[in-house]
């Protein structure tokens, strides 16, 4: 799903959220997890149906937050890398690099 812009919200379970993203894997659900409890957010994660036993689990993760945009929080820079002293940027937010400079845009 990543940042794509659009605010999408529904339910998982009986919580109303915002939905984060749909369809990832393990290790992308822990670290938006992680991140979005460090930011201060209650995050809810559902397990999607899978087919057969041989599909990997997918999940889809959201926040209880109906105000909540993970495009608009990225790029308006409000939210807080995992150790809570740099500005998350597009790049940590899709886990392309550690890196957190407050810009968004490479310069050449």
């Amino acid at each position: 799903m990543g940042l794509e812009g659009k605010h999408s919200f529904g339910s998982i379970g009986e919580q109303r959220v915002t939905f984060v993203e749909k369809k990832i894997e393990a290790p992308r659900r822990d670290f938006l997890k992680k991140l979005l409890e460090v930011n201060g957010y209650e995050v809810v994660i559902e397990e999607e149906k899978r087919k057969s036993e041989d599909e990997p689990q997918l999940y889809t993760i959201g926040v209880t937050d109906m105000t909540f945009n993970p495009t608009v929080y990225v790029f308006q820079r409000r939210l807080k890398t995992l150790d809570g002293k740099h500005i998350v940027s597009q790049d940590y937010w899709n886990q392309k690099s550690d890196e957190a400079k407050p810009q968004y845009w490479k310069n050449s």
